[in-house]
């Protein structure tokens, strides 16, 4: 069943805008005392800290989604449940943010260790549906704009690896919460890196066309 593809990315856009405000709304004014505002906002890095790391996350996502459907010229039904599969796994990014912020915050190294390997696991579960997406794509190349191919499989494999640094930081957590923390942190920098392969990829095509 051929379904608009323009409410699909107006749905998707709203979810991300929202979503980015929620991460923004979860900034509160610290108790401090009075002359000592300052101090007060410095012990609130862990949360500018994992507000800047979300955010980055979040619009790289918010990239892949653009250059995807950006290939297509419908959507059939799977690939809007598909989306909407995407959209769930993205909204749950404001729950451990706020636990790696809450816990670095406290000094636990258990918590922040419980923290990092939740937001891998977050993380994880967004790469696994990219990777479902790109599949579909690659065995529908009948939705897409042009009979060249975008999802190729180079580009196809970068949720796979995504998901290899995920799984690494959820076990390197369990020996040490650098390793854990560098791991996940890697993971998300290679998400921008992947979109950067997709967006070229998606540049080439449309050269091509040209």
């Amino acid at each position: 069943m051929i379904m608009s593809k323009a409410r699909l990315e107006a749905f998707s856009d709203g979810v991300f805008a929202i979503l980015i405000t929620i991460l923004v709304l979860e900034f509160k004014v610290p108790s401090y005392r009075t002359g000592h505002l300052w101090q007060g906002i410095m012990h609130q890095w862990p949360e500018f800290l994992a507000y800047g790391v979300s955010y980055f996350y979040v619009g790289t996502l918010w990239l892949f989604h653009h250059d995807y459907f950006a290939s297509l010229k419908v959507i059939d039904r799977n690939l809007n449940l598909l989306n909407l599969l995407s959209m769930f796994s993205v909204t749950l990014l404001d729950y451990p943010m706020i636990l790696v912020a809450t816990a670095i915050a406290s000094g636990n190294s258990t918590d922040v260790r419980t923290g990092f390997m939740i937001y891998a696991t977050v993380a994880l579960f967004i790469s696994a549906v990219y990777y479902w997406l790109y599949r579909y794509l690659h065995d529908h190349q009948e939705l897409m704009s042009t009979t060249n191919l975008v999802i190729d499989h180079s580009v196809q494999l970068d949720p796979v690896r995504s998901m290899i640094l995920y799984g690494l930081a959820i076990i390197g957590a369990i020996w040490s919460n650098w390793v854990g923390g560098l791991l996940l942190l890697a993971g998300i920098i290679f998400h921008f890196i992947a979109y950067l392969h997709l967006s070229k990829q998606h540049q080439s095509t449309k050269s091509t066309e040209a």
